[in-house]
C-alpha cells in the first residue's frame, strides 16, 4: 500500500475481539495466496466505459485481495482505463499485470502522497498519456498506537500527513483537471473509525479519519455545481492479507483471529474486498449521479451497534 499498509480499510475494532489467552508474537503471518481464479468478483460491464480511474493504493501488502487492488480490478472491469498507482511499485505492477490478463487496460505508476513532486508528477503523466483523470479513488493510511500523552508529535504529525494531506495532495492537483471537463467523482477511503471508538488508543488515526470524512463532503457541496461528487467509503472489518500481518498478532492464533471478527460482524461474517471494491463502482457510475457528500459505511450493519 501507499506509504504503509492501509490499516483505514480493515480497521482493527473494539478490544473485546481479542482472545484469550496468551497472544502471537508481532510478526507477520501470511495467508495461504488464493489463486486470482478462485476469485469472482464483481462481472465485466460498461457502468464506466473508457473513464480514466486513478486508484492510489492499487497494490497489496500480501497475497490475496486488499481494498485497492480490488477497487482497481472491479473499476476495469466496468470498463475503466485503470492506473494502478502505489508506492511500491511491483504490487502496482501486479496489480496491473491481472487487469491486462482479463484484456481490459491499465497502467501501473509508482507514487508516494507523502511527497507533493511525486504526486505532481503523477498527475501530469496521467494526463499526458491518457487524457484527465474522471475517477480519483483514494485508499491509503497508516496506524500509530496512542493517545495524546503516549504519542510524540512527530508521529501524530505523521500520519495526519499521509492519511490526510496524502489526500489533500492528490485531490488538488487532480480537481483541476476536472473542473475543466466539469464532471468527476472523487471516492476517499475512510474507516468506520471515523465515526466510533474502535477499542485502540490510535488518536492520530481517529483524528485522520474523521477529518477525511468532512474533507469529502465540503469537497462535494463547494464543487457541485462543476458536475463534480465525492463521497467516502467506509470499511468495517475486511477479510484483507492486512489483517494477517498487522493484526493477528493480537490473537492467540490467526483462526482465533477469524472467529473473533467474524462474530463480531452482525451477519457472523467478515466483508471481503470486493464488498468496497462494488460500492466504489457504484459510486462512480451514473447510477449514483445524486449521491454526493455521503460517507457510507460498508461494514455489514457493524457501525449501528453499539460499543461493547
Amino acid at each position: 500500500m501507499l506509504a504503509a499498509a492501509t490499516v483505514g480499510d480493515n480497521p482493527p475494532t473494539a478490544t473485546t475481539l481479542h482472545a484469550k489467552g496468551p497472544r502471537m508474537p508481532n510478526s507477520t503471518v501470511a495467508r495461504p495466496a488464493v489463486p486470482h481464479a478462485a476469485i469472482e468478483g464483481p462481472s465485466r460491464s460498461n457502468r464506466l466505459e473508457n473513464r480514466i480511474a486513478a486508484v492510489f493504493g492499487a497494490g497489496s501488502s500480501a497475497p490475496g485481495w486488499g481494498n485497492g487492488k480490488a477497487a482497481a480490478v472491479a473499476y476495469a472491469r466496468a470498463g475503466a482505463r485503470v492506473v494502478c498507482i502505489d508506492r511500491n511499485l511491483e504490487t502496482a505492477a501486479e496489480t496491473a499485470e491481472i487487469i491486462k490478463s482479463e484484456n481490459a487496460s491499465a497502467s501501473a505508476l509508482a507514487c508516494d502522497v507523502g511527497s507533493d513532486d511525486d504526486v505532481v508528477t503523477t498527475i501530469a503523466t496521467i494526463q499526458r498519456d491518457l487524457g484527465p483523470i474522471d475517477i480519483l479513488h483514494n485508499n491509503v493510511g497508516i496506524a500509530v498506537m496512542g493517545g495524546p500523552v503516549e504519542l510524540d508529535e512527530a508521529d501524530w504529525k505523521r500520519v495526519l500527513d499521509i492519511n490526510l494531506t496524502g489526500i489533500f495532495r492528490t485531490t488538488k492537483h487532480v480537481l483541476p483537471q476536472m473542473i475543466d471537463a466539469g464532471r468527476g467523482v472523487i471516492t476517499n477511503i475512510s474507516s468506520i473509525a471515523a465515526i466510533r471508538h474502535t477499542g485502540y488508543p490510535y488518536a492520530s488515526y481517529y483524528a485522520s479519519k474523521a477529518a477525511i470524512n468532512q474533507f469529502t463532503v465540503g469537497l462535494a457541496i463547494d464543487h457541485a455545481r462543476q458536475g463534480i461528487r465525492a463521497n467516502v467509503i467506509m470499511p468495517g472489518l475486511i477479510d484483507t492479507p492486512l489483517i494477517y500481518q498487522q493484526i493477528s498478532g493480537e490473537y492467540a492464533s490467526v483462526d482465533d483471529m477469524v472467529a473473533a471478527r467474524n462474530q463480531a460482524c452482525p451477519s457472523g461474517i467478515m466483508g471481503t474486498a470486493w464488498d468496497i471494491a462494488n460500492a466504489a463502482v457504484f459510486l462512480a457510475s451514473d447510477e449514483a449521479r445524486y449521491i454526493s457528500g455521503v460517507c457510507l459505511p460498508v461494514d455489514g450493519g457493524l457501525s449501528t451497534v453499539a460499543n461493547s
